[in-house]
C-alpha cells in the first residue's frame, strides 16, 4: 500500500506520516497537515455496501493513515463506534422531501462532531505511542458549540491527557452550554468568552504558536495537541460518512456504482466540506459539494467572487455552530487549487491575517468548479424546518435546515436531479428554543421542559444526552476575556 505523508500548507518543511501529524495537530510553521497524495478506494463500492460502518471506515482509514498496523487501526475503530451510539447502523440515512438525510448526530453528544472525536483520543495515544512521546497531551480546542463537548466526552479521563475548552459564552445554544459546563472528568476545563468563535480560534491559534509558552510546557512535561478539525486525526474520520452514506444508496438500489450523488454540508469551518472533498480525491463518484452557510456568508460570497473577506458585520443566528468568519479549513482547500503552493497560500493566509481579506487567482477559480454555493436567512431556515415536520413529519435542527432550504434553492434553479445527501449535523433537541420557535410553538421554556415538549412534538423520545443533564452538576464556570485566555491555560497546567 502506498506510504501517505503529510506536509505543511504554508511551507515545503519535511513531510512526516500521519501519526506524527495528528500528534502535533498543528505545523511548526502555523499552517495545517495535508497528504502529500490521495489514495484511490482500493475496494469497490460495491463490496463496501456489503460492509457494515467499522468495516467501511477501516478501508478508507487505512488508506490515509498508512503508518497504522491494521489492528491499531481497528482497536481505534472498535473503541470509537459501539454502543456509545444510539442506532446500529451509526449514521442512518433517511429519505425525505426528495433527498436523504445522513443522520450523523447519534453519538454520545448529539452532534456531527462524534464521527470523529470518539475515535481521535484513540488515534492520538496510539499516535503518542508510535512517537515514543512521553510528555502530556494538553488538548487546546476552540469551539462554536458542538466540538467542544464531543472532543471532552472523547478525552475525559483518559490518561496522559488533559483538554481545554475555549466558548463563546453568549454564542452556543443552551443545551450546548449546559452540555460542556457539566462535564465530568479530572483533566477537563472550560473556559467561556466574551467574544465570539472566531475571537476564540484566533487566540487558541496564537498560544500554539507561542514559541517560549511552548518551550516552558515541554521542560514542565506538556505537548500541545488540537481537536478541532485544523487537526487530521479529525477530518480522515468524516471522509468515512461520505463512503458509507454513497454504499447506502448503493444497497437501496437508488444508484448503481459509479453513479453521482450530490452531497450538501452546513458549513461553517470548512472541515466537514473539505471531508467529502477529500472523498471525492479518493474516487467517491460526486456530483456538486453544496456548500450551505447561515447570514454568516462569508463562505457563499468566496464561492460566487473568489474574494474571501472577513471584514463584516458577525451576525449571531440559530445555527450557531456556522457562525464563523475565519474558515479555518479553507486553507487546506486553497492549498490544493493552488497547484499544491505553499508559498501562494502562505502569502493569501497572511493577507487574511493582516488586512482580513485575499483574492485567489482566475485560474484556482476552475479548482472551484466541483463546489457550489447558497446561504439561508433566519427566514429561510425556520421555514426549512416548518416545511419538512408538515410535509414529512420530520424534525430537522437549524443547521440541517439551512443545508435543506440552500438544497431546495440549488434544485430550483439548476434542475439538478442528482440524488443527494444531506448532511445532518445535529439532533433537533439540541436546538429545542429555535425548532420550537420555527414550529410555532411556546420556547421561552426551562430548556429540559423544552425538551420534553420537542419530545411530543416529534414523536422520537428525548436522547440520553439531553436526559442526563436534568440531574448534572455544573463543574466550570470560569469566564474571561480574549486576553486572558493564555493566563487560563497556565492556571490550568498550574505553570
Amino acid at each position: 500500500m502506498k506510504e501517505i505523508l503529510y506536509k505543511s500548507t504554508r511551507s515545503d518543511s519535511l513531510p512526516v506520516p500521519a501519526s506524527k501529524a495528528i500528534l502535533m495537530g498543528l505545523a511548526k510553521d502555523g499552517g495545517l497537515f495535508v497528504p502529500t497524495d490521495f489514495p484511490s478506494l482500493d475496494k469497490s463500492l460495491s463490496d463496501l455496501a456489503g460492509m457494515d460502518y467499522r468495516g467501511v471506515a477501516y478501508e478508507v482509514m487505512k488508506l490515509m493513515l498508512t503508518d497504522f498496523t491494521e489492528d491499531e487501526l481497528k482497536n481505534c475503530i472498535k473503541n470509537a463506534y459501539g454502543d456509545n451510539f444510539d442506532d446500529k447502523e451509526i449514521v442512518p440515512v433517511r429519505k425525505a422531501d426528495g433527498a436523504y438525510f445522513l443522520e450523523l448526530f447519534h453519538g454520545p453528544t448529539i452532534a456531527f462532531k462524534d464521527m470523529a472525536l470518539q475515535i481521535l483520543p484513540h488515534l492520538l495515544t496510539t499516535s503518542a505511542r508510535k512517537n515514543a512521546e512521553q510528555k502530556e497531551i494538553v488538548i487546546l480546542t476552540a469551539t462554536s458549540g458542538d466540538t467542544g463537548k464531543a472532543a471532552m466526552a472523547g478525552f475525559a479521563d483518559v490518561a496522559g491527557t488533559r483538554i481545554m475548552v475555549f466558548y463563546p459564552k453568549d454564542g452556543v445554544s443552551s443545551i450546548q452550554e449546559r452540555q460542556m459546563v457539566t462535564q465530568k472528568g479530572d483533566n477537563t476545563c472550560v473556559v467561556g468568552i466574551r467574544g465570539n468563535f472566531d475571537d476564540a480560534q484566533s487566540e487558541v491559534k496564537k498560544i500554539f504558536g507561542d514559541t517560549a509558552l511552548r518551550e516552558e510546557m515541554a521542560e514542565k512535561g506538556f505537548a500541545f495537541s488540537s481537536a478541532n478539525s485544523i487537526n487530521i486525526g479529525r477530518l480522515v474520520p468524516q471522509i468515512v460518512y461520505y463512503v458509507f452514506a454513497y454504499t447506502r444508496l448503493l444497497k437501496e438500489g437508488v444508484i448503481k456504482e459509479g453513479d453521482k450523488i450530490n452531497i450538501v454540508v452546513p458549513t461553517g469551518n470548512f472541515g466537514n466540506i473539505l471531508a467529502a472533498y477529500y472523498g471525492m480525491k479518493m474516487g467517491l463518484p460526486v456530483g456538486k459539494l453544496i456548500c450551505a452557510s447561515n447570514s454568516n456568508k462569508v463562505l457563499f460570497d468566496f464561492f460566487t467572487t473568489g474574494t474571501y473577506d472577513r471584514n463584516r458585520e458577525f451576525i449571531l443566528t440559530s445555527s450557531p455552530s456556522m457562525d464563523i468568519l475565519i474558515s479555518s479549513n479553507l486553507e487546506r482547500l486553497i492549498y490544493h487549487i493552488s497547484g499544491d503552493s505553499s508559498e501562494k497560500t502562505a502569502a493569501l493566509m497572511k493577507d487574511l491575517g493582516k488586512k482580513g481579506v485575499y483574492c485567489i487567482t482566475d485560474e484556482m477559480k476552475e479548482g472551484l468548479s466541483d463546489f457550489a454555493g447558497g446561504y439561508a436567512t433566519e427566514e429561510n431556515t425556520a421555514e426549512a424546518i416548518r416545511k419538512l415536520y408538515k410535509e414529512e413529519g420530520y424534525v430537522i435542527d437549524p443547521h440541517t435546515a439551512v443545508a435543506a432550504f440552500v438544497y431546495d434553492d440549488y434544485r430550483r434553479q439548476t434542475g439538478d436531479k442528482t440524488p443527494a445527501v444531506i448532511a445532518s449535523t445535529a439532533s433537533p433537541f439540541k436546538f429545542e428554543n429555535s425548532v420550537m420557535r420555527a414550529l410555532g410553538e411556546p420556547a421561552d421554556l426551562p430548556d429540559l421542559e423544552l425538551a420534553d415538549r420537542l419530545s411530543d412534538k416529534a414523536g422520537v423520545p428525548v436522547p440520553e444526552a439531553v436526559n442526563v443533564l436534568r440531574t448534572a452538576e455544573i463543574r466550570h464556570n470560569i469566564v474571561c476575556d480574549r486576553q486572558g485566555m493564555k493566563a487560563e491555560v497556565r492556571k490550568f497546567l498550574e505553570m
